[in-house]
């Protein structure tokens, strides 16, 4: 992404960090459909790692971007095929779509130099600012304790842990909105 190399090395550590967690919380759900969400946001996670290394640090060879944006296109498949079962999925399918829309606008850019010509933010580019931004705030929101936690909760481990959880997918909701504004 664009922008100062501190910011994308942030990017990258938010992102690292919120699949690395991803993953625990794989490997630590009962529920097969926790797994395949967890591993879903993993693979989110590290995706969006990727692609936030500072280009002064590695430009990745043009085919780079098509494969990442084939990835996210069987994502997003993936998700649209899940959301029959959870709307939760939905979120899923846009968040691939947003990856595959910024792998596009990044093969089509050479050396990473963006000019939108003057004419604004794209309507795409717009549209899934106003999505994630809402995300982001209706995450923030749920975050706020509503109830004491129990003795129980304090005892769970950390791969379930529901604030975390939600914790994580903020980070990655606020890490969607800073690429997206690079762009």
């Amino acid at each position: 992404m664009h922008g100062p190399a501190s910011s994308g090395w942030l990017l990258v550590a938010l992102c690292a960090a919120a699949g690395a967690y991803c993953l625990l919380r794989m490997r630590g759900s009962a529920e097969a459909r926790d797994r395949r969400a967890a591993g879903g946001e993993a693979v989110m996670g590290f995706g969006m790692a990727a692609m936030a290394v500072p280009p002064a640090v590695f430009t990745p060879p043009p085919w780079a971007w098509a494969v990442h944006a084939a990835v996210f296109g069987a994502a997003g498949l993936h998700a649209l095929w899940a959301a029959r079962g959870s709307p939760y999925h939905l979120h899923h399918l846009v968040g691939a779509g947003a990856m595959v829309y910024m792998a596009l606008v990044m093969a089509g850019s050479p050396g990473h130099a963006h000019g939108h010509g003057g004419s604004g933010v794209p309507p795409l580019t717009g549209a899934l600012l106003l999505y994630f931004a809402g995300y982001v705030l209706l995450t923030g929101v749920r975050l706020v304790p509503a109830a004491a936690v129990t003795a129980a909760e304090t005892a769970a481990g950390w791969a379930d842990r529901p604030e975390l959880a939600r914790a994580c997918r903020l980070s990655m909701g606020i890490a969607m909105l800073a690429m997206l504004l690079t762009l």
